[in-house]
């Protein structure tokens, strides 16, 4: 019986040099796993079926990535890594007012997931049902976070940074934002989103003055 990788053509790989077909065949898993895990979740999602929709032999697999966890951790990162692409650039033409970056921020956010909803799932659905992405969720989810506390210390003489009220909001937003999202793309939250961004900022600025004053008080 063939394999995956026995169906392509034999030409599939020639002339192209070692580094780049491990480079190739790596992100072919990856888009194979986005696709899986973003729409079937992980009860579709295996090796075997990431081989087979990638069209690789299994061994392949293995050149990239220890195992599936490995795999998944990584779809998380290079998704994470397209997101904070596009966030800085968004903030860059923001410009020096930080609630215009705040914005963009978010703005930027929704897009990214509204233009496709298999990376929702993979970042904020798939991701609790995987210890190891779970944790990198959490170890990646605070840039929101970071720049409310930025748009707080620009409108504040106080702000929560590098405090215990900081933490406290950072994760609290990112609960709340993922949950947000999800609802939004489920049909749960019914809102354009215009709207959804406009009233997320708003809310977001808001509790960063929130942290910013009780850390005032405290001081």
């Amino acid at each position: 019986m063939p394999t995956p990788d026995d169906s392509a053509k034999p030409t599939r790989w020639a002339g192209v040099p070692a580094a780049d077909r491990v480079a190739a065949r790596r992100a072919l898993l990856l888009d194979a796993a986005l696709e899986l895990l973003g729409t079937e979740g992980w009860s579709g999602t295996s090796v075997r079926a990431v081989c087979q929709a990638a069209r690789l032999n299994p061994r392949y697999f293995y050149e990239s990535f220890a195992d599936l966890d490995d795999l998944v951790v990584a779809l998380h990162d290079r998704l994470i890594a397209e997101l904070h692409e596009e966030v800085r650039a968004a903030v860059r033409a923001a410009g020096a007012d930080a609630r215009a970056a705040l914005r963009a921020t978010v703005e930027t956010t929704v897009r990214f997931v509204d233009e496709d909803h298999r990376r929702a799932r993979v970042l904020y659905v798939e991701a609790l049902g995987n210890e190891k992405l779970n944790r990198r969720r959490l170890e990646t989810g605070f840039s929101i976070a970071s720049t409310v506390e930025s748009d707080a210390a620009g409108r504040n003489r106080s702000a929560p940074e590098g405090g215990r009220i900081g933490a406290i909001m950072s994760f609290m937003l990112v609960g709340a934002f993922s949950e947000l999202l999800v609802a939004w793309l489920d049909g749960v939250l019914d809102v354009e989103r215009e709207r959804l961004v406009d009233d997320a900022t708003e809310i977001f600025a808001a509790m960063g003055d929130a942290a910013a004053r009780i850390t005032a008080r405290r001081r």
